[in-house]
C-alpha cells in the first residue's frame, strides 16, 4: 500500500495497481500523467481525479451515465490507440471503459462536459480525455435545470 499527502482530502492510501496512467497528460495538463480515482460514500456519485504529482491538482467528475443515461461514446481511433482499446469493437461503458465528465462550476450552476469525457480502458487503466469534434454533445451541458439553481 502507498499513500499520497492531498491538498484537499489528507493523507489517501492507494493500491500502486490502482493508479490512472493519462500517456499524454491531459489536456492544459499535458505532465500530470498518474492519477487516482477516490470515491466517498458522503459524495457519491462523485468521482474526484486526484493527480500523484501535484496534491493540489485535483479534477471533480461524474460518471457519464449519471449525467447523461443515454451517453452515446465516440472516441477517436487515436485515442483508442492510446489507451490500448481495439480500434473497431463498440465499446460498452462499465464494462470495457470508465467514462467520466468533468464538472465546471459556472455562474449559472454545474455543467459537464460531455463532448470530451475521461475514458479509463478498465483492462490497463490507461486514460486519455476523448475529445470528439464531430459530436453534438457539449463540453458546457448543464446539469440543473435553471429554475433549480435560484438560489
Amino acid at each position: 500500500m502507498s499513500s499520497f499527502e492531498t491538498k484537499n482530502f489528507g493523507t489517501v492510501s492507494y493500491e500502486t495497481g490502482s493508479v490512472l496512467e493519462f500517456p499524454r497528460g491531459l489536456p492544459g495538463f499535458e505532465d500530470r500523467r498518474r492519477f487516482l480515482a477516490l470515491q466517498f460514500a458522503d459524495s457519491k456519485p462523485l468521482v474526484f481525479l486526484q493527480s500523484l504529482e501535484d496534491s493540489g491538482l485535483c479534477f471533480i467528475t461524474l460518471p457519464i451515465l449519471a449525467a447523461d443515461p443515454e451517453y452515446r461514446l465516440e472516441i477517436s481511433p487515436e485515442d483508442r490507440e492510446v489507451v490500448g482499446l481495439p480500434l473497431a469493437a463498440t465499446l460498452q461503458i462499465g464494462a470495457d471503459v470508465l467514462c467520466l465528465t468533468v464538472l465546471s462550476l459556472e455562474e449559472t450552476g454545474p455543467t459537464a462536459n460531455l463532448l470530451a469525457p475521461v475514458v479509463v480502458n478498465i483492462s490497463n487503466l490507461k486514460a486519455v480525455q476523448a475529445i470528439a469534434p464531430d459530436s453534438h454533445y457539449s463540453h458546457q451541458q448543464a446539469l440543473l435545470p435553471q429554475e433549480t439553481v435560484a438560489c
